[in-house]
């Protein structure tokens, strides 16, 4: 079953929308009934995967496994996969091996406090979301108290490691990076506006920043659309999840596009959001120097991607309203990104 909002919904007024979608639901929470969603099951890789908390597990095993938790690994998995070949574009061939795995580490470990934050920060709205609501703080295995401490330890040890060890101007993006997140997006823009995950999505595009960073010091056109590519992926990554999990969202009453939006608008503008992205990951050719090999490829992962959109945009518009299939564009956007750090990567290389 689709929950698609009417046309009619006002996304300026994302409060109400969700409201009026979340309400039943939140009652249900309230009166200790778990709020399911045949229609939404947990779709194995999605961004809380890492959710599974040491449930089963006790001792001192169990508690690391929580506290691992916490930092969503599957989500730092995502965010490294764009450093390494950054380094190397920003190298022009292969960088210190010592000064990649400094940032990656420091990387991680920023990321991570970010995410531990953000957990403790929503661990109310965490409790109602059934995707959510095992994750460690939740459960109880980990206080809030002991989240936060461990969240500003992890999240100052990783800025102090990036400032001595890296370099001062890695560790101020790295700080800027942890702000966007955990100030910008889960404070201020998350439960507001349902252009939340566009603005603060922007953390997730700092890896490239910080990448090129660590290896000159500064940061140059390259990097700026590299910013760009993962700035405009993040929309369409992000909101067919959404649309997967909207029921939830909308019990959380948290005002994700899909929630309060209909399937085509959303679908439109998923689309405006990959021609940047497509735009973006072409400019880098001339701008970057790259190889033909990487026009091609960039170009062909681009138009599989864009149809992707569009399959979805047509079946949002199908009167007969067939399954959306939201989580195969989800699953379609990591593997764009992933084929396409690894061109940058081995286009430096190329004896062309």
């Amino acid at each position: 079953m689709r929950l698609s909002t009417p046309a009619s919904v006002d996304a300026t007024s994302p409060g109400a929308a969700v409201g009026a979608a979340g309400a039943a639901q939140r009652d249900e929470v309230q009166q200790g009934r778990a709020v399911d969603a045949p229609d939404a099951p947990r779709e194995a890789g999605a961004h809380d995967t890492d959710l599974r908390p040491a449930g089963g597990r006790s001792g001192v095993l169990g508690t690391v496994a929580a506290y691992v938790a916490l930092t969503k690994p599957r989500v730092i998995e995502l965010l490294l996969i764009t450093t390494i070949p950054t380094m190397f574009l920003a190298a022009r061939g292969m960088p210190s091996l010592g000064l990649v795995a400094a940032t990656l580490l420091g990387g991680a470990g920023a990321a991570g406090a970010a995410n531990t934050l953000n957990q403790y920060l929503e661990h109310d709205i965490d409790a109602v979301m059934n995707r959510t609501r095992r994750r460690p703080i939740v459960t109880g295995r980990i206080t809030p108290r002991a989240a936060l401490v461990f969240g500003l330890v992890l999240g100052a040890a990783s800025l102090t490691w990036m400032w001595f060890v890296v370099n001062p101007a890695s560790a101020m993006w790295t700080a800027s990076a942890i702000l966007i997140y955990v100030v910008g997006y889960t404070m201020i823009l998350k439960r507001r506006t349902p252009q939340n995950i566009v603005w603060g999505g922007a953390a997730g595009c700092m890896p490239v920043v910080i990448g090129w960073s660590a290896v000159t010091g500064g940061i140059s056109w390259e990097a700026v659309l590299l910013f760009g590519v993962v700035f405009f992926w993040t929309p369409p990554h992000y909101w067919p999840l959404s649309m997967k999990f909207r029921r939830d969202y909308a019990a959380a009453g948290v005002p994700m596009l899909p929630v309060v939006a209909a399937d085509t608008k959303v679908a439109r503008e998923m689309i405006a959001y990959t021609l940047a992205m497509i735009a973006c990951s072409l400019l880098l050719v001339p701008v970057g120097g790259m190889t033909w090999v990487y026009a091609v490829v960039a170009a062909a992962l681009g138009v599989w991607f864009l149809w992707l959109c569009v399959a979805l945009l047509r079946r949002a518009r199908d009167p007969r309203h067939p399954p959306l299939r939201a989580m195969t564009v989800f699953h379609g956007s990591i593997t764009y990104l992933t084929l396409l750090s690894v061109a940058v990567a081995v286009d430096v290389f190329l004896p062309l």
